[in-house]
């Protein structure tokens, strides 16, 4: 058991390394494009399933509440929490238009869709980066694997170099708690333009 325990987590640790050596450029413009867009008036629209929506929930609940500083509530929503809406249209058309269609509703121009998948290709996720594309959201896949469909469709991908689920899972919150941070700290902390 000790040897498994070990194991996991040096497989762990691999796979975040492994992103960060890959990804850290991608992840610093996505940051400032976030930011971007929240200066503006934007809002953070950000959907997946399963353990994917509840990082999608939790993601949303730092930026509206806080992370680490205290400061203003930020705009983000998760579009996996309304269950009247995504039953219905689940029920009068597809599970694969959930995330789509609220985007169509919600979405405007310059918002952020940011879509978690750890195949790439959910395709109620696909669907929906495809519809924050077609309205001029900018457009975030964090995914994992090679990055399946949805590394051709977003302007910053963010795919976890490992093919365990577990450890793409890892990979993502660790990810999701980096995002958070950054841009808290551009907007309002050390980062911030007039900081001293």
């Amino acid at each position: 058991m000790e040897h498994i325990l070990l194991e996991n987590l040096k497989g762990s640790i691999a796979a975040k390394e492994a992103f960060a050596n890959s990804h850290a450029p991608t992840v610093i413009r996505l940051v400032h494009a976030m930011a971007s867009c929240l200066r503006a008036g934007g809002k953070i629209m950000i959907f997946g399933n399963g353990g994917s929506a509840a990082d999608a929930q939790h993601m949303a609940a730092e930026f509206v509440n806080r992370f680490l500083i205290d400061r203003p509530p930020l705009a983000a929503m998760a579009l996996t929490t309304d269950t009247s809406v995504l039953t219905s249209i689940g029920n009068d058309f597809s599970f694969d238009d959930i995330f789509a269609k609220q985007i169509v509703a919600l979405g405007k121009e310059g918002d952020v869709a940011l879509g978690i998948s750890t195949s790439g290709n959910s395709q109620n996720v696909v669907q929906g980066l495809m519809a924050a594309r077609d309205k001029g959201l900018v457009t975030v896949a964090l995914t994992g694997g090679n990055g399946g469909v949805l590394k051709e469709l977003a302007d910053f991908v963010l795919t976890a170099p490992t093919s365990f689920t577990p450890h793409i899972q890892e990979v993502h919150l660790w990810v999701e708690h980096l995002l958070c941070q950054l841009v808290d700290e551009v907007l309002f902390g050390s980062l911030a333009e007039d900081a001293s």
